[in-house]
């Protein structure tokens, strides 16, 4: 083994793995990340269709100022590495009935186009229901969600610091039963239910502090140039610039501990890589099959029950001009099952519902215009993680997407095959010991904001990053992680360091690992 303690190894390029180590490397530290897959992003990755590249994992940024700070520790700005367009659509939105509507974010035209769609009274509700989670998303951003550890004192301070905001953190009180006593349309309340959804939960299950995933969307939503994948290559590109290493299809097999303390990894190619401080950016979950000392791992309680999974078609086509016609798409559309219940009734006892939501991203309409000739797209539809041992299998009766958004008015040709579908067991395959779960340990449950596992872990030099870490799902959350990792980590060191570089906007010095061809679909991808 080469013991290299001045360097600190990373497992894993996702979003919280390349946060921690370009902070780290900022810091004037050595540090190398170790990938699996041939891609920088983890789950934010492409797959190849007729019209390009197109995202199959995470298609927007919120939260922005997140990825600011980022940039800005390196001495650079986000607008020196990638291109943001705010969408002015936040998403669009389609019910069975025929109602249409458009948020944005401006309150203002949201209240009016919601009177236009359901009436004055929806509106009313609509603007107290933004008030009440606005004062929520504000009074636990800080000392909750960007706080390295959240304690519940924390939390009953921010609440009584908020009135408000208590009748959102009655104990057992589900998101749909607080939607159910402040919205009366249920066209609503099946809205802003599935907010819950973009960080794995169900909306029938889920504690109703959810309710605040709204105001993260409505602070403003913004689309990468070239794609989401285009902003994890930006940050592999940024890291190596600072003179970190990331080493592609390098998979490690062990995280190696002695008397408690980290002290290297052991790569599946039979390489040994002796370090002290290591950042494990991964699914907690799988900690146990990888430490030395199962026991350390966080508890089970911290990373199951799973949460949602998804089924994910990508694929390019046209629109056709007949129905709702080439322009009815916003970069964000979603297409509404018959009722929440037909949904997510389904997902509560673990099975794939019929004819769930459909979520239609649109890659190639940040400008809000339509493309000509084909697009391309992602459809997301909800489904459960895969329980251990469990077969491929196709959900029985379940509606073809294009049959399911047929109904609605909207026809796409041609139409994908199975091939373009990523299903929660290749989702499994991909992430080993995740369960297809795509956002780690499931929401569902008023203590899951404080049993999730944290930076910190019983081993000395074992940190952790990424979406199942504290403060959870979704790219923000992942970056906001990582800079709690490295944090840690660099309040541990006692050894010398170089001094602080900052990424240089020039020329590389040397050969970029991500420069290698963009993975297809049959190898993983």
């Amino acid at each position: 083994m080469t013991l290299e303690d001045h360097q600190i190894a990373i497992v894993g390029a996702g979003m919280g793995g390349l946060a921690a180590g370009i902070r780290l490397a900022a810091s004037g530290h050595e540090v190398t990340i170790y990938e699996s897959h041939g891609w920088p992003g983890g789950k934010m990755r492409t797959v190849p269709t007729d019209a390009g590249p197109v995202d199959a994992g995470p298609t927007v940024l919120t939260l922005r100022d997140v990825l600011d700070d980022l940039f800005a520790a390196t001495g650079s700005a986000t607008e020196d590495h990638v291109t943001l367009t705010p969408l002015p659509i936040l998403a669009r939105h389609f019910w069975t009935d025929g109602t249409r509507l458009d948020l944005t974010h401006d309150p203002a035209q949201n209240t009016a186009a919601i009177a236009d769609a359901m009436g004055a009274k929806a509106a009313r509700e609509f603007e107290r229901f933004s008030v009440e989670t606005r004062a929520l998303f504000q009074a636990f951003d800080a000392p909750i969600m960007r706080s390295a550890r959240p304690g519940v004192l924390a939390s009953a301070r921010a609440a009584l610091a908020a009135r408000a905001t208590l009748p959102w953190l009655a104990p057992g009180r589900s998101l749909d039963a607080m939607l159910h006593a402040r919205l009366s349309d249920p066209r609503l309340r099946q809205l802003f239910g599935r907010y819950a959804t973009y960080v794995g939960g169900n909306p029938l299950l889920a504690p109703a502090v959810l309710g605040l995933v709204w105001q993260a969307e409505a602070a403003g939503v913004w689309a990468v140039q070239g794609g989401m994948a285009r902003l994890a290559h930006a940050l592999a590109t940024v890291f190596e610039r600072l003179g970190g290493t990331l080493r592609l299809n390098t998979p490690v097999a062990r995280i190696l501990t002695e008397h408690g303390h980290a002290t290297g990894l052991h790569l599946a190619d039979g390489t040994r890589i002796g370090t002290r401080q290591i950042v494990f950016n991964g699914d907690p979950a799988a900690l146990p099959y990888l430490l030395e000392q199962p026991a350390k791992a966080p508890k089970r309680r911290q990373t199951h029950p799973r949460s949602l999974s998804a089924r994910v078609w990508t694929f390019a086509a046209e629109v056709a001009p007949k129905g709702l016609g080439r322009d009815a798409l916003a970069y964000h559309t979603l297409f509404f099952a018959d009722t929440p219940q037909a949904e997510f009734a389904p997902l509560s006892k673990g099975r794939t519902p019929q004819d769930p939501t459909i979520y239609v991203c649109a890659q190639d309409r940040a400008s809000g215009h339509a493309p000509q000739g084909p697009e391309r797209f992602q459809f997301i539809l909800n489904a459960p993680a895969t329980t251990p041992g469990e077969a491929e299998k196709e959900p029985s009766c379940q509606t073809h997407p294009f049959d399911r958004l047929a109904r609605f008015g909207l026809h796409l040709t041609p139409r994908p095959t199975a091939d373009s579908l990523t299903t929660p067991q290749h989702f499994a395959a991909l992430f080993p010991h995740s369960q297809g779960a795509l956002y780690g340990l499931s929401p569902n449950g008023a203590a899951a904001t404080f049993l999730r596992p944290t930076a910190r872990t019983k081993i000395k030099g074992l940190y952790l990053a990424g979406g199942g870490v504290h403060p959870g799902a979704g790219v923000p959350m992942a970056l906001i992680s990582g800079g709690h990792a490295a944090a840690a980590a660099l309040s541990d060191r006692i050894s010398p360091v170089r001094s602080a570089r900052t990424a240089m906007l020039g020329g590389m010095s040397t050969a970029s690992a991500i420069a290698a061809p963009a993975p297809s679909r049959s190898s993983g991808s």
